[in-house]
């Protein structure tokens, strides 16, 4: 039990340190700012922070979300971001254990996190994400090449399907990132999970988008990216389960 705490700890503490990058690429990715060399700084007085101003949750609470220099607000997305991270993270390492498939899966919900905050506010998903995730696959297909069906036919089974989509609706029905997206996660999921993924990140979307059109006026259009991302997640974490439930009730 203590081991399991501790490493699911240590999952935690990572997780949050990389959510504190994931913020950065939130914010400088849409506005092509340099995420790697530029400092971090105050996007209200530019004041530059320091170490002790760029611990993941702590600072900001420390700070009482206020910028240390200015006292501006600072966005409650920080600590949003960083802890959902690391809860994820937690998960993932309780469900799947110490493989490999947990440190692709961490990186593959950093990833997604990230471009579904992204793609919310600008209805477009940054190939670089895509690309990540692609090379996420990669690894997976090596490391289990006696599957290697299972996986190449993931990449292509609800990506070709939006493709069609794409095409007959001459864009309008799908976005080119979404197609993308479902390609690249695809392969590193399997066909069964993707499919899976793919109905539930329908449903939820729908669900959730038609609730945001009554609420708030939202309009028809909506950004695919963070429910296809909920549903890939949830397929990764729990597809097999969900599926061996779903063939019982059937029977099967």
């Amino acid at each position: 039990m203590l081991p399991t705490i501790l490493i699911t700890t240590y999952f935690f503490l990572l997780g949050i340190v990389i959510g504190s990058f994931l913020n950065v690429l939130i914010f400088r990715i849409p506005k092509k700012e340099n995420f790697i060399t530029t400092r971090s700084h105050c996007m209200s007085c530019g004041y530059v922070l320091k170490w002790y101003d760029l611990v993941p949750l702590f600072s900001w609470i420390a700070l009482g979300g206020k910028c240390r220099k200015c006292k501006a607000r600072i966005s409650v997305q920080y600590p949003l971001i960083e802890g959902l991270n690391g809860v994820l993270y937690a998960i993932t390492f309780l469900m799947k254990g110490l493989t490999v498939e947990t440190l692709l899966y961490c990186l593959l919900f950093s990833s997604l996190l990230a471009l579904s905050v992204i793609d919310f506010r600008t209805y477009e998903i940054p190939v670089g994400f895509n690309y990540f995730i692609l090379a996420l696959g990669a690894v997976r297909l090596l490391a289990d090449l006696s599957g290697w069906r299972t996986y190449l036919f993931g990449s292509l089974v609800v990506s070709g399907f939006l493709m069609i989509l794409f095409y007959a609706t001459h864009g309008r029905g799908i976005g080119g990132g979404d197609i993308k997206l479902m390609a690249t996660c695809g392969l590193l999921l399997g066909w069964k999970l993707i499919i899976l993924g793919f109905l539930l990140g329908c449903i939820i979307g729908s669900v959730i988008h038609l609730i945001r059109m009554k609420v708030s006026d939202a309009g028809r259009m909506l950004a695919m990216g963070p429910y296809l991302s909920i549903g890939v997640a949830i397929s990764a974490l729990w597809g097999e389960r969900l599926i061996e439930a779903y063939l019982r009730f059937l029977g099967l």
